[in-house]
């Protein structure tokens, strides 16, 4: 019996990998994600708050599986391509994280131009297939 345990719980953990690494949820082929505020061209001053909008898909806390669901990346300065869109995004500086389903941060940012573009990611960080991204915008911060 404890053998049986051990395996089971192997192989749960083995799946778990499996699926966090290199699985794509789908996404509706109309879903749009989209920079509510500051608008393209902005000049803003500290703290800068970003607006997230989404459409044809919902928004749920990072862990939670359910179609045509995710949650918020935020790219700042980071060009989408660099990235592995097969497996979960970093959290960094430049790739904020919005796991518990934020639509909105306020924080500061450095003086100068800086690009802003939303990567929705499911339950487990990946982005979905298609990836459901925003329209690049570029902000001057006082």
């Amino acid at each position: 019996m404890k053998c049986l345990f051990s395996t089971v719980t192997a192989g749960i953990l083995l799946a778990g990998a499996a699926v966090a690494d290199g699985h794509r949820s789908p996404a509706p082929a109309d879903a749009r994600a989209y920079i509510i505020s500051p608008t393209e061209g902005s000049t803003v001053s500290n703290p800068v708050t970003i607006i997230f909008g989404l459409e044809g898909m919902g928004v749920a806390p990072a862990g939670t599986e359910m179609d045509n669901t995710g949650h918020h990346h935020l790219l700042i300065n980071t060009d989408p391509s660099s990235l592995d869109l097969d497996s979960g995004l970093p959290a960094t500086d430049q790739i904020v994280h919005f796991g518990g389903g934020q639509t909105q941060i306020t924080q500061k940012l450095p003086a100068g131009t800086h690009t802003l573009q939303l990567l929705l990611g499911d339950w487990s960080h990946v982005p979905h297939n298609p990836p459901v991204m925003s329209e690049v915008i570029t902000v001057t911060v006082n």
